[in-house]
C-alpha cells in the first residue's frame, strides 16, 4: 500500500514534490492545500518557466487536480489544524508553505490527523530535528515532525561532508545568491 501524501503549499517546492512523487509508485499524493485558486495551481503545475511543460496531462475542476487521470483533492483551508488529514488517511504532510517553521507550528498537521510532517524549510524551536538526505538521515529516530532544512543547506552539506571526511576542514565560507521570494518586494509594496 503506497504512503499517502498531502502537500500543504503548492508553490515551486510543493509542485516539484508532486512531480517527483508521481514517478514513485510507493507514494500517492491524495491532497493539495493552497490558498490560490485550483485553476492557477493546475496551470502552474503544467507550465513552468524554468523546467518547461510538464510531461503529464493536467486537468482540474473546482475540487481537484487530475494528473494523467489520477485525481488529487484540492483544498483551500488557511488553518492547518482544520485540514481533513484524518478523513483522507494522510500518512505524511509535506509542509511547504514556509509559514509553519517556528515553535513546532507544524504540529497542527498532526492535530489534524496526519501521522508525520516534513517541513521543507529550516525550523526554529519546537524540538524539530533537521535531516539532510545523504548526510544524517541515518540518525532519524522516527520523529513525527522533521525539517529538511533549506535549499542552500541541501546543496552545500553533502559536498561539505565529503570534503570533511576526505581532507578535513579548518575554515569555510560560502556565498549563496537567491532570487527574491514571494514575501519580498522588488519595489515599493505593502
Amino acid at each position: 500500500m503506497p504512503t499517502r501524501i498531502a502537500i500543504n503549499g503548492f508553490g515551486r517546492i510543493g509542485r516539484h514534490a508532486l512531480k517527483i512523487a508521481m514517478e514513485k509508485p510507493e507514494l500517492e499524493v491524495v491532497a493539495i492545500n493552497d490558498l490560490g485558486s485550483v485553476e492557477v495551481m493546475a496551470h502552474l503545475l503544467q507550465y513552468d518557466t524554468a523546467y518547461g511543460r510538464y510531461h503529464r496531462h493536467v486537468t482540474w475542476d473546482q475540487t481537484g487536480i487530475m494528473v494523467d487521470g489520477k485525481r488529487i483533492e484540492f483544498l483551500s483551508i488557511k488553518e492547518p489544524a482544520e485540514l481533513p488529514w484524518k478523513k483522507l488517511k494522510v500518512d505524511v504532510v509535506l509542509e511547504s508553505t514556509g509559514r509553519l517553521t517556528k515553535d513546532g507550528a507544524a504540529k497542527a498537521h498532526i492535530t489534524a490527523g496526519a501521522k508525520r510532517v516534513i517541513v521543507s524549510a529550516p525550523t526554529k524551536g519546537g524540538g524539530v530535528e533537521t535531516y539532510l538526505i545523504g548526510v544524517n538521515t541515518d540518525k532519524n529516530s522516527g520523529d513525527d515532525i522533521i525539517s529538511n532544512a533549506s535549499c542552500t543547506t541541501n546543496c552545500v552539506a553533502p559536498v561539505t561532508q565529503v570534503i570533511l571526511a576526505e581532507f578535513g576542514i579548518q575554515k569555510a565560507a560560502m556565498t549563496t545568491v537567491h532570487s527574491y521570494t514571494a514575501e519580498q518586494n522588488l519595489v515599493d509594496g505593502p
